[in-house]
């Protein structure tokens, strides 16, 4: 499933193509990708066509695209005879978004209409004639592509921000969010993350630091890989109680949880298959970087650094795994640090 950087890697390709641009047409093939839109698909198509998008805002791994219509983003012309200037139709605030949520297989691809339609194309949206810097022409085509049917689009209503503060990452950074994405807190690369909120909740909870990581509510955007890489950088088992978390522990961490982003955003994300790929349908190449993540019986290459002998060990947590190593990342004892 997509992570924080993967998402971000998406975010900052559709807003390079889609801002400002005007949605003319809808196509939705498979009902199931926008059974989230509870007004139905038709309810969907005519909020959607003629609207212009502003903006794409990350919080943690959700993702929308701000909306006013047509009419707010245009100047409103003097009648030629009276020389008065008609009221706007609106202030041009978005109250509208259209959300979008990639689940495990879920793909936004930016494509010329004359390119064949993906296998597993769900929803396309037609959009305004634009041309990037060089006056050539952009694709005019968004592609909502998703094999295993997790995800989905949908239009939701945006509401201020609790704290006064942007929704999420973006250009515009307007203190508006969707209602799905309300109880989600800000991730670590967020400006307005705020580690004293995070250290005060965390010292609260009663359960081991990597399951207290995985909590969107608590801080949003770290799953299972980055999770790991960012416990085995802090030097931290999985399973320290959170309520022996010192501060300077929580920080080195939140710092490693930040850095391991964002190296993978420079390296376009951490892709295993052909199911995570950029706007463009291209993979990340992050994997080949991972420390510990996947790497069961492998050198842990700190230890191996330094002349010691430590295989990565694997341990099931959650349904899933933990990879970590057993000399730099010991195991708590009787549970506690």
């Amino acid at each position: 499933m997509p992570e924080l950087p993967e998402v971000e890697v998406v975010r900052r390709g559709l807003a390079s193509w889609v801002r400002g641009r005007t949605i003319t047409g809808v196509d939705i093939l498979d009902p199931r990708s926008v059974r989230r839109h509870a007004a139905g698909p038709e309810d969907l198509v005519g909020n959607l066509e003629g609207a212009v998008v502003t903006d794409v805002v990350r919080r943690g791994k959700f993702l929308w695209m701000p909306l006013v219509e047509a009419a707010s983003v245009s100047a409103p012309v003097a009648d030629p005879v009276s020389g008065t200037v008609p009221e706007a139709h609106d202030d041009g605030v978005p109250r509208l978004a259209l959300m979008a949520h990639l689940g495990m297989s879920g793909q936004l691809l930016m494509e010329d209409p004359h390119l064949l339609d993906e296998k597993h194309l769900k929803v396309r949206f037609r959009l305004s004639p634009a041309n990037t810097a060089d006056g050539s022409p952009m694709p005019s085509e968004l592609r909502f592509v998703d094999q295993r049917i997790f995800g989905g689009v949908f239009l939701t209503d945006l509401l201020p921000t609790p704290d006064g503060a942007p929704g999420g990452l973006s250009e515009t950074e307007l203190p508006l969010i969707p209602e799905e994405a309300a109880h989600i807190a800000r991730d670590p690369l967020d400006p307005a993350f705020s580690f004293d909120d995070f250290y005060a909740r965390l010292r609260r909870r009663r359960t081991g630091i990597k399951r207290a990581l995985l909590d969107q509510g608590l801080v949003s955007g770290v799953g299972n890989i980055y999770a790991d890489e960012a416990l085995w950088a802090a030097k931290l088992h999985f399973a320290r109680p959170t309520d022996t978390m010192r501060r300077a522990d929580a920080l080195r961490l939140i710092d490693s949880a930040r850095d391991v982003m964002t190296r993978a955003l420079a390296a376009g994300g951490t892709s295993f298959d052909s199911l995570y790929v950029n706007v463009n349908g291209a993979s990340g190449y992050f994997s080949r970087s991972l420390n510990a993540y996947g790497r069961e019986g492998e050198p842990c290459p700190r230890c191996a650094a330094v002349g010691l002998s430590a295989l990565i060990r694997r341990d099931s947590f959650m349904n899933r795994s933990s990879y970590s190593c057993p000399v730099c990342q010991p195991r708590p004892r009787n549970g506690r640090w």
